[in-house]
């Protein structure tokens, strides 16, 4: 079983519709939607909901008017200013509990909340787990974990390959609790400024976690020159932009008709889509190899292909390239994030020179030993 998240750092990239699309396409999977606060991704599944559940998170404080002496002690001390004329707003009040613990009277309880609601639903494409977040309501990212936990019972319990899960937009607690432990992330952007710059943070966000991200640029076209340099940024990172989709109306006519559009059309966006999914679920099925297999990839330091080789662990092994036949080779680290600063990092790199160099670790990306 492999977990695909799909965030997008930034609402409106066509993240839900790319993962309504995935669920038409592939087989052997169960569907999360972990957008709790705005999720939408039923909108376009037309689930049938076969089990609600409530979710209780969080405290409000409640007045008790017999008990209460109107003393104001509750309403000077409160930061969020939720109690006026003592009564609590629901809304404001943050449930910290320090006027419960100051009243003089014992007028103050802590009550539970019901902050919202969590749904397992039949969908056409197959199961869908998704939730609503209640109004003002907070602890999303429990309220995310909940979703996830039962995604995975499902497909445990039915052996399916595959979670595909649409996450939320930002880089907050939602999408926190969204990404970790999964085995991929697809981010979908847009050739936008603001689409560049949220990649950049959910990107930091996906290497922190150490989650691989493969990259997807919707509406290419709109902006071609910002889409060349979305794909500097990631090639920079390491990572690979897998898919550029163009605009069309399709996704808008789609929508509207409730339909994937892979279902509604049957043109460049469709197989586009396609292709795509192709891609991740060949990079997930390479994920399995590896971890059932010692297989790593190799660099020719003379022609300078990169083999994937399989490495059994005995004595004097030999790594040669598949391409020019050298033994010349290196193993590649996965590489992984840096963290840019104003200020330069004192102390020489582990070959000795003041900056980055053209050598590994740094030409592959990997963190410098520093000396």
């Amino acid at each position: 079983m492999k977990e695909l998240v799909v965030l997008s750092g930034k609402g409106g990239t066509g993240k839900t519709s790319i993962v309504g699309s995935f669920a038409a396409i592939a087989q052997s999977k169960v569907l999360a939607d972990c957008d709790v606060d705005a999720a939408d991704l039923h909108l376009l599944l037309s689930p049938t909901t076969k089990e609600e559940n409530e979710f209780w998170s969080g405290q409000v404080a409640l007045i008790d008017e017999g008990k209460c002496t109107e003393c104001g002690i509750c309403q000077d001390i409160c930061h969020f200013h939720a109690i006026s004329d003592f009564k609590v707003d629901p809304i404001s009040c943050e449930g910290c509990g320090f006027c419960f613990h100051v009243c003089p009277d014992d007028a103050i309880t802590m009550s539970d909340c019901l902050s919202g609601h969590w749904f397992i639903s039949e969908t056409r494409y197959g199961r869908l787990v998704h939730a609503r977040l209640g109004i003002a309501e907070q602890n999303s990212g429990k309220l995310v974990a909940l979703v996830r936990q039962n995604a995975k019972s499902i497909a445990e319990g039915e052996d399916l390959k595959y979670i595909i899960t649409d996450g939320p937009p930002g880089i907050g607690c939602p999408v926190i609790s969204s990404l970790s432990g999964a085995d991929l992330a697809l981010l979908v952007t847009e050739p936008t400024l603001s689409g560049i710059h949220d990649l950049e943070r959910v990107l930091g966000v996906c290497h922190h976690f150490g989650v691989p991200a493969l990259v997807c640029v919707n509406k290419y076209d709109i902006n071609e020159d910002n889409t060349r340099q979305i794909e500097r940024f990631c090639s920079e990172q390491g990572v690979e932009v897998v898919s550029k989709i163009p605009v069309d109306n399709v996704f808008t006519e789609a929508l509207v008709r409730g339909m994937p559009v892979v279902e509604y059309a049957r043109n460049g966006v469709s197989r586009e889509i396609g292709r795509l999914w192709e891609t991740i679920s060949r990079r997930l099925g390479r994920q399995y190899r590896r971890k059932a297999m010692p297989i790593y990839d190799f660099r020719c330091r003379d022609c300078g292909k990169v083999s994937e080789i399989l490495v059994r662990g005995a004595p004097g092994q030999r790594t040669q390239c598949s391409g020019c036949g050298s033994e010349n080779m290196e193993r590649l680290i996965s590489a992984s994030y840096m963290i840019k600063t104003d200020a330069p990092t004192s102390g020489t790199t582990c070959c000795g020179s003041a900056e980055r160099c053209e050598t590994p670790p740094c030409s592959t990306g990997d963190t410098c030993r520093r000396a």
